[in-house]
Formats: structure tokens, C-alpha cells, sequence
């Protein structure tokens, strides 16, 4: 049978093509629902409306009155207000599924739609998302943040699995740490090898990105196996003089990245000392080498 032949396949509209919007698009289309309609408003979610999911770009309220799934793909900050618009100007959402894919909102920034019949999700794929033709590839196998009322959880459930994806669950009340402990592993991390990569470009470094890679994967792979027990490096060592050096070195050639390093030090120096893979004697030395206390 061929997919699109298959029962419950749903006509998909994508409220907000770009990035993400028009990756899930193509995705449930690949899984043989039919993507009907689209909107968005820069040229590079209208490209991708027409190249990622074939249609032509319209109107937001024809994409609702066409679709029976609705994606709401749109910047965090935007989605309140455009719940609360389409609930307000009386579009038809009875019966439909609105599902939106923020990672730090949950079902209630869904409730005026709700109220007015939609059927809400909160779908977040756990993935990054650039633009790159690259992009649909990522889903596969990664995981997806879901809240969903109870008797649509095998509806939620269903939708990731066809995408190649896997459910995770996220209760209501635990999205925004969810999602700040996602954003804090991955946006973080960006900033701090780009800064790592200025710095090296700064001595004289052609190619950081080479140095960088290997040791950086294999960090990477212990933490995920190890937890903190694959922490290495100085601060684990205890050698206070070497942190010195760092901060020093760091205050001259970049202060800003100074206070994020004697920041993160002082995390990772109290990660480790309640790890027990610290003494406390080491602890108090790398205090006085990072200026100050770690507890409060």
C-alpha cells in the first residue's frame, strides 16, 4: 500500500514555513499526509513553501480552513498571539489539531484555541534546524519533547513515530526547565567553541575547527556516557595555578570571555566536588584562584 494510500492521513498546514515548519511539513508528507497549504512571511519561508512542501504561500486563513492538522512553526515569542489572533477572528478549529513545536511552551498557550474546539499538541523535535537542504535528514531517531491531554497522546505518539522520531513525554509544569536545559547544552556549547575558535584564530591558529574536533568529540561521548565521572582538565585536577593563568590570559585578551570561564569553572568545580572526584582542600584553592566563593 502506498503511503499516501494508507488510512488517517491528514491534510497538513504549516503556519510559518521556514525553518522547522517547512522540515515537519515535509516529513509528515513523507510519511504520506498531504501537505495543502502554507504561510510565511519572509522570502526564504516562501522558497521553502514552495520547495519543501509544494505549495504556493497563502494566507493564514486559508490555511487553517483548508488543513485538518495545523503546525504553528513560529518564534516562540509569536505564538501567543497568533493562538489568541486565530481564536479571536472565529476561524474554524473545531475538531482540528493545532499542533505547535516551542519547546518551552506547553498546552496552555493553546487554551483560546482550545476553547474554540482545536485540538492542541505541544510537539518539539530536539533537534537543530539551519536551513540546510541537510535539515529533514536530522529527524530521523532524534527525540521529541510531547504534552498532549491524555486521549491524544496516541494521536502525538503516532505523528513522531512517523516522522522517524521518538516520543519523550514533558509534563505541563516542566516545560521551560526542559527546554532551558536543552538550550543551555546546545545554544551554550555554540558560543563557547566559536569563542574557543576566536581565541586560537587569535594566536596565530589557521585551522581551529581540526584542533578542536577530535577533542571535542571525545568529551562529548564521555559526558554522554559517563556523566560528570568523564569530567577532565584542570579543574577536576585541582590545579589551581593552571585556572589562574587561564583567567588571567583570559582578562587580557577577551574580559567578557573571562566571566564566563570563572563562571563555568565555579559550576564544574562544585559539580565535581559533590561527584567526590574533588577534595575539598583542591576546592578551596581554585576559589582563591577564581576570586571567590562557589557556595552561597
Amino acid at each position: 500500500m502506498d503511503a499516501g494510500d494508507r488510512p488517517g492521513r491528514l491534510a497538513v498546514g504549516v503556519l510559518g514555513a521556514g525553518k522547522v515548519g517547512s522540515v515537519l511539513g515535509a516529513a509528515l508528507a513523507q510519511a504520506g499526509h498531504h501537505v495543502v497549504a502554507a504561510s510565511g512571511v519572509s522570502d526564504a519561508s516562501q522558497r521553502w513553501a514552495a520547495k519543501r512542501l509544494g505549495v504556493l504561500p497563502t494566507r493564514p486563513e486559508e490555511v487553517v480552513k483548508a488543513a485538518e492538522l495545523i503546525l504553528l512553526t513560529v518564534p516562540d515569542d509569536a505564538l501567543p498571539d497568533l493562538v489568541n489572533g486565530l481564536a479571536s477572528t472565529g476561524a474554524d478549529l473545531q475538531g482540528k489539531l493545532l499542533v505547535h513545536t516551542s519547546g518551552a511552551y506547553g498546552l496552555s498557550v493553546l487554551d483560546p484555541a482550545a476553547r474554540a474546539g482545536a485540538l492542541p499538541l505541544a510537539l518539539h523535535p530536539v533537534m537543530t534546524f539551519t536551513g540546510r537542504d541537510d535539515d529533514l535528514n536530522r529527524i530521523t531517531g532524534i527525540s521529541f519533547g510531547v504534552t498532549a491531554p491524555d486521549p491524544l497522546r496516541p494521536i502525538a505518539e503516532a505523528l513522531v513515530i512517523e516522522m522517524g522520531a521518538e516520543p519523550v513525554w514533558i509534563a505541563e509544569a516542566d516545560r521551560a526547565l526542559y527546554h532551558a536545559a536543552l538550550a543551555g547544552a546546545a545554544n551554550h556549547m555554540v558560543t563557547l567553541i566559536a569563542e574557543s575558535q576566536e581565541l586560537l584564530r587569535g594566536i596565530g591558529v589557521e585551522h581551529p575547527g581540526i584542533m578542536l574536533g577530535p577533542l571535542l568529540g571525545a568529551a562529548l561521548d564521555n559526558v554522554l556516557r559517563l556523566g560528570i565521572a568523564g569530567l577532565t582538565g584542570p579543574v577536576v585536577r585541582g590545579d589551581a595555578g593552571t585556572v589562574r593563568k587561564h583567567v588571567d590570559a583570559l582578562i587580557l585578551a577577551a574580559p567578557e570571555a573571562a566571566d564566563a570561564y570563572i563562571a563555568l569553572a565555579r559550576l564544574t568545580a562544585d559539580r565535581a566536588l559533590a561527584a567526590g572526584l574533588l577534595k575539598p582542600e583542591e576546592a578551596e584553592r581554585l576559589l582563591d584562584a577564581l576570586g571567590g566563593n562557589i557556595w552561597t
